[in-house]
């Protein structure tokens, strides 16, 4: 009886090796079965990012190309406005070419003084209407207070008839087109006599003085 019970005992150990073994190796095959889910799980997850890359490199390039694009027809927009600015200004231009090819033709055929001057104040006219219809205007200068935003003083005069820092004579005019000054005007500009005893008088000019010389 004995002998028998430990046979018996040594199949049953060999038995439960037997389902030990089968359990390890179900186990192995489900980590690996897990462990390929796993990795299918992330080459799905990966390949989704690389498919968003492609996507938004697609639309960077396609974005980066409208931008190119739009450029390229600014830049042809903005010669284009330019050209046709250009031909319109060197068109009102003509009528005063016309003008003083007529004064020129006058004077050339012993016409009298009075048509040459009437033929060049013509195109003065049509040439100062050029600028105010460019928005250009003349500047005002004799008899106004010297202001060096405006005037550019090329001479200091004594006068007793104008108050010190005043402008007295005009060289060539100044204009200005909007608030912006387009040409200074050079002027000459009133400054103090002397007194008998040789003392300066130069007044009050309220700001923007001109220094003597």
């Amino acid at each position: 009886m004995l002998k028998r019970s430990k046979h018996t005992t040594g199949e049953d150990e060999q038995n439960l090796s037997s389902e030990d073994a089968g359990i390890e190796a179900e186990q192995s095959a489900g980590a690996d079965a897990g462990n390929k889910s796993e990795i299918a799980q992330l080459q799905a997850q990966v390949a989704e990012k690389d498919a968003e890359i492609a996507e938004l490199k697609d639309k960077y390039l396609r974005a980066l190309a409208d931008s190119e694009n739009a450029r390229k027809r600014f830049r042809q927009q903005a010669d284009e406005t330019i050209r046709l600015q250009r031909e319109n200004l060197l068109r009102d231009l003509l009528p005063m070419i016309d003008n003083l090819e007529r004064a020129v033709e006058a004077a050339r055929s012993g016409g009298k003084g009075k048509t040459i001057v009437e033929g060049v104040e013509m195109v003065l006219r049509s040439m100062l209407d050029f600028l105010r219809g460019h928005g250009v205007s003349r500047l005002q200068a004799v008899g106004q207070l010297f202001d060096p935003a405006l005037h550019e003083a090329v001479d200091h005069v004594k006068s007793s008839e104008h108050p010190p820092n005043t402008v007295i004579e005009e060289f060539h005019r100044g204009y200005q087109i909007g608030d912006k000054t387009l040409r200074t005007a050079r002027v000459s500009v009133a400054k103090g006599t002397e007194n008998a005893d040789g003392n300066g008088a130069p007044g009050k000019s309220g700001g923007n003085e001109v220094e003597n010389s």
